[in-house]
Formats: structure tokens, sequence, C-alpha cells
């Protein structure tokens, strides 16, 4: 997994390239952030993504949970898209760009969600003391990681497909949990995001297994 220095390194460098930022959410909190921040930039034209990533304002449990979950959940779908472009899995071109595209977006999100947590002065991990293993849907278990990064070729690809289409699925129900109790505006718009581009895959994934 990436560590707390890479971290920080990759936000460095997404601040550098990104110019504006999201209408701070405003109104109570469950939790220890009382300062609340106004934006004349109209958010329903801005992507999470193009934010300096500063989710500023009111959050609650609801917020900070879904960060600290989801953060571990898409480092196991980049895990899942290296193992796909491992050469000696012999996955299919189709499958390995998939991969690269899955990479690609999740890995700047989870930059993002770190620098929330750090933003409300919240731990990044989640509290080891607790079982949160049930509420994360669609994640593989170390043998079934294992189990897939033995296959090959085309049973790789089918295995790959519908491992990635759980766990997308898993990560929709998260970011549909948190539009129902999260009281964050840049999460909010960040589980929507997610919503819409993995449903968008997961259809795509569905028809490439037939």
């Amino acid at each position: 997994m990436n560590t707390m220095k890479s971290m920080k390194t990759r936000k460095k460098m997404m601040v550098g390239g990104l110019a504006v930022a999201l209408l701070a959410g405003c109104g109570s909190s469950d939790s220890a952030s009382d300062t609340s921040t106004e934006s004349s930039i109209d958010s329903s034209s801005t992507s999470p993504l193009e934010t300096a990533g500063t989710a500023d304002g009111s959050f609650n449990d609801a917020d900070v949970m879904f960060a600290q979950m989801m953060i571990p959940h898409h480092e196991q779908a980049i895990e899942m898209s290296d193992i796909a472009l491992d050469p000696q899995v012999g996955a299919s071109e189709v499958v390995g760009n998939l991969a690269m595209r899955i990479k690609g977006a999740q890995d700047p999100e989870i930059d993002l969600m770190t620098s929330f947590l750090q933003t409300w002065g919240q731990p990044v991990a989640m509290d080891s003391s607790m079982d949160h293993s049930t509420m994360m849907s669609g994640m593989l278990s170390i043998e079934d990681l294992d189990t897939l990064s033995m296959a090959r070729g085309e049973e790789f690809d089918r295995a790959w497909l519908a491992a990635m289409i759980e766990h997308h699925e898993g990560a929709i129900d998260m970011a549909r949990d948190v539009l129902a109790d999260g009281s964050n505006v840049d999460v909010r718009a960040l589980a929507e995001q997610i919503i819409a581009a993995q449903q968008t895959e997961i259809d795509e994934m569905t028809a490439l297994l037939g």
C-alpha cells in the first residue's frame, strides 16, 4: 500500500495542477469542525478532482467513515489493476486498458479523500480496534487475490471482470450511503462522481463478459 509520504507527494503534485476550489459545505456538523467557508464558484460545474482537495466546511461521522473506508477500497482496486497489468497473467488488451483507466481514476481519488481527512483533523486509517470488513462490500480476501493472480489468459479476464464488477458495486453502495447520511458537499460531489463512473465501467465489464 502507499505510504503516507507517497500520499503527500502525490497530493502536492495534484495541487500544483489544480486551480479551482469547490463550494465548501455549510450547516451543522457531528464532528469537531465549526468552520464554514463559502465560495462564489458554481460547484455544479466543478468536479471534485478539479479542486485542490481541501474539503473545508461542515462534515459528520458518515463523511469521515466514507473517506476512511473508500481509501482502502480504492487501494484494492488499484492492486487488482496492477495484477491485470502484470504480463505474466496474459490479460487481453481490452482488460489491460480498462485496468489502466481504473487505476488512473482511483489513485487521485485516494489523494483527494486523504486530503479531506487531513483537513478535518481526522485519522486517515480506520480504527483498527473495530472490524470494518463487513462494511466494505465487494472487497476480495487475500486468498481471492492470490487465486486471481494465478489465473491466466481468458480465464483471468473473466475472473478479473467478475471480481471488479462486484468490487465496483460495493463502492457504489458505499457512495449511496454517504449521499444519504453525509453532510459535506465535497464528499457528496465525489460520491456522485464515483457512482456515475463506476456504473459506466460495470456496464462495460458486463458487456465484455457477455
